[in-house]
Formats: structure tokens, C-alpha cells, sequence
């Protein structure tokens, strides 16, 4: 684990540029407590993790942060390019892909920080939207959790940074692609809330642990990421943890931050997809089926998420260019 550079030395140990000073000034402070911790996870992403570190140690940000790097056994030299042009960030190395909730949780259990961040490599970071994010927890105490508005490389909304939690009928309407066909409907477009405005603050279930602000003082309380979803959906169960205990997610879209999306699953597409539904039926599972409705409801629950699953696949197949994620 490496420690973290100091002052203007920070910048040219991360590979900042002079102008980026300020920002990386930011992640020192040793004998000041960060008032946020950023977790990365990465696994086999090397370019896109060093264009994120760039991006976030080249910003502006008045917030003093750490950041902290999980690298899942990569054989791309990911976690040899953190330590060779990034000494400033704290390194763990793991020997096996342990997955992403256990892999976040290493690094949540060493963290400093008044406010934690979960952040995919495949993300970019703009000026101030670190401190955007942080502005809003310490202005709605209510608030466990907020993501913000996130956009795909042309610039398109990514449709999974605010979501419903998912029921049957959700999975029906996208596997028939009524979802896509009435986009403004509260009923059939009701997973990826696409009826909203999305410029606009709103109480949601649940934001995308792409970029996941959370609270630490809320974490403590509700415990960490449910290992058992190896990738995929853990961040929707974290979220329900947290609506359960109390607290209130949100979606802030005053911060925009780039998701170039599932680089991770690249060259596994069809694996992928198949992990994200094994991990949305876990969540099915240890969400309704204990319920009174959910024992009479959870089969047809579980055929929507296959059936989602399959007409997913088939579409990808058809695709010149594969799909990574549902």
C-alpha cells in the first residue's frame, strides 16, 4: 500500500499537470483527516483507470480526499501502472478477482474519509463535482446516499444512474421493450425512471455504484456491500439497506460525471449479462421472497428475470457490436 505525496510534489508523482496542482494538493494533508475516501475497484482496465486517476487528480476540488484503489489480480499491469505513476493513491493488490463488493469492502474498511465514494475506472471526474455531491449529503442530513447525473461518452444519459427496484413487471416490460417504445410512461418505463426529468434532484430507490456517494456514518450503520453478489446489483441491495434503515437516496444531477461503461466485461459480453441477471434474481430473492406477497409472486418474478435474460442475450447476439450490460 503506498502512502499518499504531499503539496505540489503530489502532482508530479500522479502525473498531474502543473495546472491540476490545487486538486492533487487536495489528497495530502497528512496530518489532516480526508473529509472524503474514493474506491476504485479495478479489474483489467488499465487505460480507462489511469484516465480516471487522471481525471481526478487533475480536477479542482476544494474537498480534501483520499483515494483508495482495489486492483482484482488484473494481468493488464493495471495495478503496476497505480503504483509506478500514482504513488499518491493507497494500493491493495489482491491475488484472486474476489469480486466487486469484497474488493470495495477491503478498501471501505481502511477508509478515512467523513464521506466515501464508490467510483467505476471507467468514469471520468470534472471539476467541482466532488464537491457538488458532498455539498448536498451536508445539506440534506436525511441523506445516506447520492449519485449523480451520468453520461455516456456521446453524451447520452446512462439510463442506470437512477432506478426503481425491480419487479416482475419491470422485467417484462424491457424484455418486450415496452420500456423503450414509451419512454414517458410511469408505468411501463418505471425501472429506469426515464419519465423523469433528468436535470432535475429527485428521491429515488436506488443510484448506480458507478459513482456512489455515501455517508459514512450511514455505512457504519447499515454494514457493508452483501459479498455475495460477486458483480452487479450490489450497490441496488445497498441501497435498499439503507432505505430500510432510514435513509434517503437521491439523484443529484447539478454533478455530471462520464461512464464509459462495463470495460470491466468488455470481452466477455454475453458472461457478463448473464452475471448481472444471477445477481438481480440473489436480489429478488433476498428482498421478496420472504414476503407475504413474495411467496405466492417470486416465480413469476424469477421467469421475468429469465425471460428479460434471454431476450437480452438473443438481442446481443444480433448486435455487430456486443452489448456489455443489460
Amino acid at each position: 500500500m503506498r502512502g499518499r505525496a504531499t503539496g505540489s510534489n503530489a502532482a508530479a508523482v500522479a502525473g498531474a499537470s502543473p495546472a491540476a496542482t490545487p486538486g492533487a494538493e487536495r489528497v495530502s494533508a497528512l496530518a489532516t483527516r480526508p473529509e472524503l475516501s474514493i474506491i476504485i475497484v479495478s479489474y483489467q482496465t488499465r487505460e480507462h483507470l489511469r484516465n480516471c486517476l487522471r481525471s481526478i487528480f487533475g480536477s479542482r476540488q476544494r474537498t480534501r480526499y483520499e483515494v483508495r484503489v482495489v486492483d482484482n489480480a488484473s494481468t493488464d499491469g493495471s495495478a503496476e501502472m497505480v503504483e509506478r505513476e500514482f504513488p499518491a493513491v493507497h494500493l491493495v493488490r489482491n491475488t484472486e478477482n474476489v469480486g466487486f463488493a469484497r474488493a470495495n469492502n477491503q478498501a471501505l474498511a481502511e477508509a478515512r474519509g467523513e464521506f466515501l465514494l464508490l467510483l467505476n475506472p471507467d468514469t471520468l471526474v470534472p471539476d467541482a463535482a466532488l464537491d457538488t455531491c458532498i455539498d448536498f449529503l451536508r445539506e440534506h442530513p436525511e441523506a445516506g446516499i447520492v449519485g449523480c447525473r451520468l453520461v455516456r461518452a456521446d453524451g447520452s444519459l446512462d439510463l442506470a444512474c437512477r432506478r426503481s427496484f425491480p419487479t416482475a413487471f419491470d422485467g417484462f416490460c424491457r424484455a418486450t421493450g415496452l420500456s423503450a417504445l414509451f419512454p414517458r410512461s410511469r408505468l411501463l418505463a418505471r425501472y429506469n425512471l426515464t419519465y423523469l426529468d433528468e436535470h432535475r434532484t429527485t428521491e429515488v430507490d436506488a443510484v448506480n455504484g458507478a459513482f456512489m456517494l455515501v455517508r459514512a456514518e450511514a455505512a457504519r450503520a447499515v454494514g457493508p456491500l452483501d459479498e455475495r453478489f460477486f458483480m452487479y446489483m450490489e450497490d441496488l441491495d445497498w441501497c435498499w439497506r439503507f432505505r430500510a434503515a432510514g435513509w434517503k437516496v437521491y439523484y443529484h444531477p447539478a454533478a455530471t460525471v462520464v461512464h464509459l461503461k462495463g470495460e470491466s466485461g468488455k470481452q466477455r459480453s454475453s458472461e457478463m449479462i448473464r452475471a448481472f441477471f444471477d445477481s438481480m434474481a440473489l436480489f429478488c430473492q433476498k428482498h421478496y421472497r420472504s414476503t407475504p406477497l413474495g411467496r405466492y409472486t417470486y416465480p413469476a418474478v424469477l421467469l421475468g428475470i429469465r425471460t428479460w435474460m434471454v431476450a437480452t442475450l438473443l438481442r446481443n447476439a444480433l448486435r455487430t457490436e456486443k452489448r456489455v450490460t443489460p
